[in-house]
């Protein structure tokens, strides 16, 4: 055979060579994309939540729901209302389920490092209640009584339009959504305000006229909203609702779409009122 035919032949072969290694590649390279993208999705979904009634909803929904979903949860509780946002945003957490969007309006407002958390559907509504443990009747409450709020200014505000359905105060008609005791027109009994950590209210009952204590720390001091608060929170058309909350783009997540469907299913909304009795509503 000639010299510049071997030449030409080799080089044909070189390069069939080299194209049967590159499909090869690409192929180990799918197939390691398909692994990849497989483990994610059968992965533990982790999920920050408060203890009452979020933590509780969820672990309903991962014994018996589920399972036959395909879907695994991993639940952190926590106790307060800042971590479950920090620990979603660095990554510890793949969604929260804790807080209303007014509350992650505010969060992001003040955070501008939370500006990619998303919130997804209504699940449920924990109204934010009025209580006391002398004063039996709201049309009794005195004057100069005192009372208790949260400091977190979504919950602040919402606590002092509560005291206005209560009637016991009027906001400015310009008032802000994240209205203060400032932005009060009239204070007929010249209520004195506090302010404190939302998951303190309850203990400040034994010191105080008036807690605007919200719902899930009211369960928590064994409270149940649905009779022991003196006035309790509107639930029509109330933008309060509870939900989960993920990172911008997760969303499409398999085990956050599986989710969502779960924690709006009949299931989980019959256990809710079976469980809650009025205390929680469902939103959907």
């Amino acid at each position: 055979m000639p010299v510049r035919i071997r030449a030409i032949l080799a080089l044909l072969a070189t390069v069939v060579l080299g194209l049967g290694l590159t499909a090869c590649g690409s192929d180990d390279d799918s197939s390691a994309s398909s692994g990849s993208s497989t483990t994610a999705s059968s992965e533990p979904l982790k999920v920050g939540a408060s203890p009452v009634p979020h933590a509780e909803i969820l672990d309903y929904v991962s014994k018996n729901l589920a399972p036959k979903a395909g879907l695994k949860l991993e639940v952190k509780t926590y106790d307060d209302y800042i971590q479950p946002n920090v620990a979603l945003q660095e990554g510890q957490l793949d969604a929260n389920y804790f807080q209303t969007v007014p509350y992650l309006d505010a969060q992001k407002k003040d955070n501008p490092d939370y500006a990619d958390l998303v919130a997804l559907k209504p699940v449920h509504l924990e109204p934010l209640g009025i209580y006391s443990k002398d004063i039996k009747d709201i049309a009794a409450v005195p004057n100069g009584a005192s009372v208790t709020l949260s400091n977190d200014p979504a919950n602040e505000a919402r606590g002092l339009k509560l005291l206005q359905q209560a009637k016991l105060i009027t906001l400015k008609a310009d008032a802000p959504d994240n209205a203060t005791p400032r932005d009060i027109e009239d204070n007929p009994k010249d209520l004195k305000f506090t302010t404190i950590a939302p998951a303190n209210l309850p203990r400040t009952l034994d010191d105080t006229d008036l807690s605007v204590i919200n719902g899930n720390y009211a369960i928590e001091a064994k409270l149940t909203p649905a009779t022991d608060a003196l006035v309790l929170e509107d639930a029509a058309n109330n933008p309060n609702a509870n939900l989960l909350v993920v990172k911008k783009d997760e969303e499409t997540d398999p085990r956050v779409v599986k989710l969502e469907e779960l924690l709006h299913s009949p299931e989980v909304k019959t256990f809710i009122q079976d469980r809650y009795k009025g205390s929680v509503i469902p939103s959907f």
